[in-house]
C-alpha cells in the first residue's frame, strides 16, 4: 500500500486538490432554489443508505410486534373467552328464571280458573323405582300440607302422574310414563274410552279400545274420571299412531303434561270433574275473490229459493228441476214404461217472466179446439192455464162458469191486407 502511494503520489495529490476545489466551489455555489450544491450532493448520496436502513428497521419492528409480542394477545384472548363463558352462563340462568316465572304464573292462573282444589309443588329430585324403566320424582310438598297417597298430579298442559308415597315434607310421584301407571281416558272426538298406560319411555299407549271403534291420529284423550284419581276433563295425551290389533287397537300417544318437562306441578287435593271441550269444526268461512272484469255476476238467491249457488253442477241440477216441474215429472218416481221428460225443453232463467219462484218455467197449455188467431166466424182462444205443481200429470183446467167453446167453423180465406 505504501509503495503504491509512493508510486502514484503526484496523481493522488492532484486528485485531492481537485476534490478540495470542488468542495469549496460546492460550498460557495447555490442552485436555482438557493440551496448550496454541497448539501444537494450530500443528501443525494445519503438518501439510498437511509432508505435501506429504514426498511430494515421497520421490518424488524413488525416482526417483533407480530410474533414476539403475541403473548399479550393470547392472554387477552383467554380473558375475553372467559368473560364470554360467564356471560353465557348468566344468560342461561336468567332464561331459566324467566321460564320459572312464566310457569309459576301459568300455574297461578290455572289454579284460579280450575274448579278443583290444588296445591302447588316443585320437583326437587328424581327417584329410583322398583323397575329399571320406572319414572319417579320427588316434590317438595308432603303430608303436612295435606298430600295423600293416590292423589293426582297435573300441570296446566295435562296430567303428570299420581302420588304413590307421602312423607311429612316431600312426596313421591309416579309419572305417566312409568310402566305401572294407568288412568282412565276418553277420546275427545269420538268419545271412545280406554286406559292410558306408561311404557317406561317418552311414549305411552291406550289399551282396551276395540278395533271397531274409531280413533283418529291427532285426537286428544281426556281423563274420564273412572279411575277415581283424576277428575273428568283433564287433557291426558294426543294420538300419534293408530294400528289395528288382534282384538284391541294399538294406539300410541304422547303425554301432554310431560311434553315440556315437569318442574312445577299441581297436586289435586279435591278433584272436580269438568266437561270435555267439544271439537271445533275444521271448516270455516271461505274467502272468494271478486270475478274478473267483464264476467257476469250471479245475483244472490232469494231466501227460500232453490236457485243455483253458482257452480256448473248446481246450475245443471237446477235446470233439470225446472224441466221436471214444467212437464209435471218427478224424478225417481216414474213408473216402468212411462215417458221420460224432454231435457231439450227450453226454460226461462230464474227471475224471468214465465218462471216460478223456484226458477222453474210455467208450461202453458192451450185449450183443445182453440186457435191463436180470430177470424170470421171464430171465437177467441181461451187463456192458457199453468200446470200446477203436483206429482200426478197435470190436467187442463177451464175458467169457472164457462162452457167449452164449440169447434170453430171453417172460415173462408180472406184476402191479405193491402
Amino acid at each position: 500500500m505504501e509503495s503504491l502511494l509512493n508510486r502514484y503520489r503526484n496523481i493522488t495529490v492532484l486528485l485531492l486538490v481537485i476534490f478540495a476545489q470542488l468542495v469549496l466551489v460546492a460550498v460557495q455555489v447555490k442552485n436555482d432554489q438557493d440551496v448550496r450544491m454541497i448539501r444537494v450532493w450530500s443528501v443525494t448520496a445519503v438518501t439510498p443508505l437511509a432508505r435501506a436502513l429504514e426498511g430494515v428497521r421497520s421490518g424488524t419492528v413488525g416482526v417483533v410486534e407480530n410474533y414476539v409480542l403475541l403473548k399479550n394477545a393470547d392472554a387477552e384472548n383467554r380473558r375475553l373467552k372467559s368473560q364470554l363463558d360467564q356471560l353465557k352462563m348468566e344468560n342461561q340462568f336468567l332464561r331459566q328464571q324467566l321460564a320459572t316465572a312464566d310457569r309459576a304464573k301459568a300455574l297461578s292462573l290455572f289454579q284460579t280458573r280450575t274448579p278443583s282444589k290444588t296445591l302447588a309443588a316443585r320437583v326437587i329430585a328424581t327417584g329410583a323405582g322398583a323397575g329399571t324403566n320406572s319414572k319417579v320424582v320427588f316434590v317438595d310438598t308432603g303430608s303436612t300440607a295435606g298430600v295423600q297417597k293416590g292423589m293426582g298430579v297435573v300441570t296446566p298442559d295435562g296430567i303428570v302422574g299420581k302420588v304413590i308415597a307421602s312423607y311429612p315434607t316431600a312426596s313421591m310421584v309416579m309419572l305417566a310414563t312409568d310402566p305401572d301407571f294407568a288412568a282412565g281416558v276418553v277420546s275427545q272426538k269420538h268419545q271412545v274410552k280406554g286406559v292410558l298406560k306408561g311404557q317406561g319411555y317418552a311414549e305411552c299407549k291406550v289399551d282396551f279400545v276395540p278395533n271397531e271403534e274409531k280413533v283418529d291420529v291427532g285426537e286428544v284423550f281426556y281423563t274420564s274420571g273412572d279411575d277415581r284419581i283424576f277428575p273428568k276433563g283433564f287433557p291426558a295425551a294426543i294420538v300419534r299412531v293408530v294400528r289395528p290389533g288382534s282384538e284391541f287397537k294399538e294406539i300410541l300417544v304422547d303425554p301432554i303434561g310431560l311434553e315440556h318437562g315437569a318442574e312445577e306441578v299441581l297436586i289435586l287435593l279435591e278433584g272436580v270433574s269438568q266437561a270435555i271441550p267439544e271439537v271445533q269444526a275444521a271448516g270455516g268461512p271461505v274467502y272468494l275473490a271478486p270475478p274478473p272484469p267483464g264476467e257476469p255476476v250471479a245475483a244472490p238467491a232469494e231466501p227460500g229459493s232453490t236457485a243455483a249457488s253458482g257452480t256448473e253442477a248446481d246450475r245443471l241440477l237446477e235446470r233439470y228441476r225446472q224441466i221436471g216441474a214444467a212437464q209435471g215429472h218427478k224424478f225417481g218416481e216414474g213408473l216402468p214404461g212411462s215417458k221420460p221428460p224432454d231435457f231439450n225443453l227450453k226454460v226461462p232463467p230464474a227471475g224471468a217472466p214465465g218462471a216460478t219462484a223456484s226458477g222453474s218455467a210455467q208450461a202453458p197449455l192451450a185449450v183443445p179446439g182453440a186457435t191463436g188467431t180470430t177470424g170470421a166466424g171464430q171465437r177467441p182462444a181461451a187463456p192458457p192455464t199453468a200446470v200446477p205443481k203436483q206429482s200426478s200429470p197435470p190436467a187442463t183446467t177451464l175458467p169457472a162458469r164457462q162452457s167449452p167453446p164449440p169447434a170453430p167453423k171453417a172460415a173462408e180465406p180472406s184476402a191479405p191486407p193491402q
